[in-house]
C-alpha cells in the first residue's frame, strides 16, 4: 500500500513516499491539497516515515553524510545503473555528468546520465545534487538551483570537516 507525509526541511515542504513500507520518493514541495493525492502518493500516514524522517534532519544538522533507508527505485538497467554510481559520490565531493558517464564506461552517455538523474525519484538520499555540468557549473536539479547550491554548501562547509573526514569514501549504502 502506497503512503505518504508531508514534512518541512531547511530546503522547503518535502512530500516522503512510501509504497508497503519501502521509501520510493523525497520530493520537493507538498502536493498541492486540490488535487487528487492519492493516486500519487496514497494515503496520508502519520507513521512509517520515522526514519526517514531523523535521517534527514542529521543529515540537515551536519550530523549524517549517507542513508540507511529500505528504499526502492524503478527505473531502467541504465537508470539503476547511473543511481548506483551517484550513491557512491562521497560526502563533501562532487563529479561531473561527463565524468559519471566515464565511471560507466561511454563519455558520450553524459545526457544520458542527466536523464538518468532527472528521474530520480529519492532527493537527497540518492544524491543527484552532487552531480555537476561541465566545469563544475551548477545544472537542472528538481528542487532548483539554489536547493542545488544549499545542499553542496551544507556538505562543502567547515563545520562539516569531520563529517566529511569520518565519510570519506561512504557513499549511500546500495
Amino acid at each position: 500500500m502506497r503512503t505518504h507525509k508531508v514534512i518541512a526541511t531547511p530546503l522547503g515542504i518535502f512530500t516522503l513516499v512510501a509504497e508497503d513500507s519501502l521509501l520510493i520518493a523525497v520530493e520537493p514541495s507538498a502536493p498541492d491539497p486540490a488535487a487528487p493525492v492519492a493516486a500519487r502518493f496514497g494515503l496520508a500516514a502519520e507513521t512509517g516515515f520515522e526514519a526517514a524522517e531523523r535521517q534527514l534532519e542529521e543529515f540537515f544538522q551536519g550530523r549524517r553524510c549517507c542513508f540507511d533507508l529500505p528504499v526502492s527505485q524503478e527505473g531502467t538497467p541504465f537508470q539503476r545503473q547511473v543511481w548506483s554510481a551517484v550513491k557512491l559520490i562521497p560526502y563533501g565531493q562532487t563529479r561531473t555528468y561527463k565524468q559519471l558517464a566515464l565511471e560507466l564506461g561511454d563519455a558520450s552517455k553524459a545526457r544520458g546520465v542527466g536523464a538518468a538523474l532527472a528521474r530520480n525519484m529519492l532527493n537527497i538520499v540518492v544524491p543527484t545534487h552532487r552531480v555537476l555540468g561541465s566545469r563544475g557549473k551548477l545544472t537542472g536539479y528538481s528542487g532548483g538551483v539554489d536547493a542545488k547550491r544549499m545542499l553542496l554548501d551544507l556538505e562543502a562547509g567547515p563545520d562539516n570537516e569531520a563529517l566529511r573526514q569520518q565519510c570519506s569514501g561512504a557513499g549511500v549504502p546500495a
